[in-house]
């Protein structure tokens, strides 16, 4: 009775991945040579073996966002909400205060542009 009883087992764990990388080369770095890769690969928000990976099929590393760049992007996508609601209060109440609204937007939203065209 316990054998018909006992559940199937699945195999646990990650499953396999679509493409192996199945290749493993090695390189040399002198020690300053290491570190500046190394701190390049913190600043992308990369792993040391992907930055490399990255640089060596496509000659360039694209950094991903910071913190701080997500969290204006966030405020950019609020703004842009509150713009639509801007829009219907057009339709309702009128362009006057529609447009006294908009206009406290739109300079939050160019102040937010300049600052992030600052720093790339």
């Amino acid at each position: 009775m316990e054998q018909t009883q006992e559940k199937k087992k699945g195999k646990g764990g990650r499953p396999p991945k679509a493409v192996r990388k199945e290749i493993r080369t090695g390189v040399r770095f002198t020690k300053a040579e290491y570190f500046i890769v190394r701190e390049k690969a913190i600043k992308a928000g990369l792993r040391y073996t992907g930055y490399i990976r990255q640089m060596a099929l496509f000659g360039s590393v694209v950094a991903r966002l910071s913190d701080e760049e997500r969290a204006y992007i966030k405020q950019l996508i609020g703004m842009a909400n509150n713009i639509n609601q801007v829009s219907k209060q057009a339709h309702k109440e009128g362009m006057l205060n529609a447009m006294l609204l908009f206009e406290s937007y739109r300079q939050q939203i160019d102040s937010l542009l300049n600052w992030l065209r600052r720093d790339k």
